[in-house]
């Protein structure tokens, strides 16, 4: 399940439990809106009560920062305790062409997010 905010230039999405492909759609039509706005759109990903997610889920993402939205975005916050995740988020980098910072804490990342 995710819960998605929106404000000026920031989607502002938290997974609670297994992110599922249902959910990743729900976030790429919410992501794809914003981005018809004029101004940098900026993401907030609290990842922090993820239990898990779904193989698709995973493929879903690649083809959709890589491949498809890899220049749109200016910044990703990232916020987790969870190692691999972090370690994922790192190696994202590579192929999206934003910001991308981890934070154990929320507020410091809605705060760098924002700036």
């Amino acid at each position: 399940m995710i819960t998605i905010e929106q404000t000026s230039n920031l989607v502002n999405v938290a997974v609670l439990g297994e992110f599922t492909i249902a959910d990743f759609k729900t976030f790429e039509e919410q992501s794809l809106y914003k981005l018809k706005t004029p101004g940098t759109v900026n993401l907030l990903f609290d990842l922090r009560a993820m239990i898990s997610y779904t193989v698709d889920v995973a493929w879903e993402e690649i083809k959709f920062f890589s491949r498809e939205h890899n220049h749109d975005f200016s910044k990703i916050a990232v916020v987790t305790d969870d190692q691999w995740i972090t370690w994922q988020a790192w190696l994202s980098r590579i192929f999206i062409d934003a910001d991308i910072q981890v934070f154990t804490e929320y507020e410091k990342a809605r705060a760098w997010v924002q700036s």
